[in-house]
């Protein structure tokens, strides 16, 4: 047997493996479901059903959704609510904003703020850790009526890494920008100019409408105090949103058994694909959700059918967990042309990479998600995350145009979805790929992603879900 049948077998091996294991370890808390959900979008082992009249904009990039956060919440009445991953005190809030701790210091002399933050790694090997966490906290509240709590109520070796910021219960933003300037700057706009730092490429969207009820009922769960239960906002002129969340079992007395309601709803839009994917993730190690895009690769409905990924060329981890798993697809794509993976630059020489932070799906044009959650199995299985998914064709179809003419550089992005990918996508990303190659920099941001076909270089992410995501 050559190397790479070896390679192929274990691969195959190790991730039937995660698979078997995930599936057990839903079965016990009686989310088997989540694994094995009839083709659709909605999902219906969540908590939250879908909500009609909310107003769901699209903001993208930092320097759009920075400056609408700030306006909001110095325009609150009744509370300002944060909940994230890490903060930073220093944190400007847009080009020329205010600091996050001068913000949210000016607003709690008139409201209360509560900012919920995990606490960090429990080891200082990993960061941000326990110590630079309370450092964080004992900032933002000197002098100030801000109150901070740490949560540590996590399972082993993962994290809370949901991204919310809520006002009076009545607007809500939903995704993947963190207010820090920890591992990356989130100050970027969707121009990409090179900046002399790494650009930041990051989604979210601000909701208002019923579903903001949702959203403060989440955060209610994780915050260790009660708090009143919010009023259901009154609907809006708007479309129908879906709360869905990855809350592990055993974590919260609210919520014993766990919900992985985003997890059920990327499986349902997935099998029910008829023409395109679309996504944008920092990492694709979810062997749950490559099996999915694997067998409709290998028989698609079809024969125009696409698969479009959009990630980081250097992620800050897991950068051969993913490439394996783009390996998996090419093979099950097996030369027909219906998978792209792509990457974005900084235009020109010395432009370095942007780092794709952005958590988004989108399913022929019919279907939506945006939120926290990446596609590895930290986000569908252990960590605390929340996103949200529309089924409105009109919305999903101008989310798409949006990114695609910033990736593209392009307004004329509006004819089929497959012969845009067909005739701009991939021979843009073709050509910047070998220009940067030939001439160590690109004249456009889209370029294909250097990827492997084998699963060597990859081997420890299925360890990983098998070791430490279980």
């Amino acid at each position: 047997m050559g190397i790479s049948r070896i390679d192929d077998a274990l691969g195959d091996g190790i991730e039937r493996a995660v698979r078997a294991h995930h599936r057990r370890r839903l079965l016990r808390t009686g989310h088997g479901r989540a694994l094995d959900p009839p083709a659709g979008g909605w999902s219906d082992s969540g908590s939250f059903p879908p909500r009609a009249g909310t107003r769901m904009e699209l903001l993208v990039d930092g320097a759009e959704a920075l400056p609408r956060m700030v306006e909001d919440m110095r325009a609150a009445r009744s509370h300002v609510h944060l909940a994230g991953w890490f903060f930073s005190p220093g944190f400007t809030m847009g080009d020329g904003g205010p600091t996050l701790s001068a913000l949210l210091g000016e607003v709690a002399e008139r409201v209360p703020v509560r900012v919920l933050a995990w606490a960090g790694a429990p080891l200082p090997l990993f960061h941000p850790d326990r110590g630079e966490v309370r450092e964080m906290r004992d900032r933002l509240v000197r002098e100030s009526r801000v109150e901070v709590e740490l949560d540590a109520r996590e399972r082993p070796l993962h994290c809370h890494h949901e991204k919310l910021v809520l006002v009076d219960d009545r607007i809500a933003y939903v995704g993947g920008i963190d207010l820090t300037t920890f591992a990356g700057d989130r100050h970027d706009s969707s121009a990409h100019s090179a900046r002399g730092r790494l650009g930041w490429h990051d989604v979210c969207v601000r909701l208002e409408g019923p579903i903001v009820a949702d959203v403060a009922e989440h955060f209610r769960l994780r915050w260790p105090r009660a708090l009143p239960e919010a009023a259901s906002p009154q609907a809006l002129d708007g479309t129908e949103v879906q709360l869905v969340r990855t809350v592990p079992e055993h974590i919260y007395p609210g919520l014993d058994k766990g919900e992985f309601s985003i997890l059920e709803s990327y499986v349902r839009a997935l099998r029910g694909a008829e023409r395109f994917v679309y996504l944008e993730s920092q990492f694709l190690w979810s062997t749950e959700i490559v099996s999915v895009l694997a067998d409709t690769l290998r028989d698609p409905p079809c024969d125009d059918f696409r698969v479009v990924v959009l990630l980081p060329a250097r992620p800050n981890n897991g950068g051969d967990d993913t490439r394996g798993q783009v390996g998996v697809l090419i093979d099950a794509d097996g030369g027909h042309g219906r998978f792209l993976a792509c990457t974005l630059y900084q235009p020109g020489r010395g432009g370095g990479h942007v780092y794709v932070h952005a958590k988004v799906g989108i399913v022929d044009d019919r279907w939506l998600t945006v939120g926290s959650a990446n596609l590895n199995e930290h986000s569908l299985f252990n960590d605390s995350e929340v996103n949200v998914v529309a089924r409105d064709e009109g919305l999903a179809r101008r989310a798409r145009l949006r990114l695609w003419s910033e990736h593209l550089e392009s307004d004329d992005v509006d004819g089929d979805p497959v012969a845009v990918i067909d005739e701009l996508w991939r021979p843009r990303a073709e050509r910047e790929l070998e220009r940067r190659r030939s001439e160590g920099y690109s004249e456009g941001r889209l370029v294909l992603l250097p990827h492997v076909s084998r699963r060597a270089e990859a081997i420890r992410g299925p360890l990983s879900g098998l070791l430490v995501d279980g």
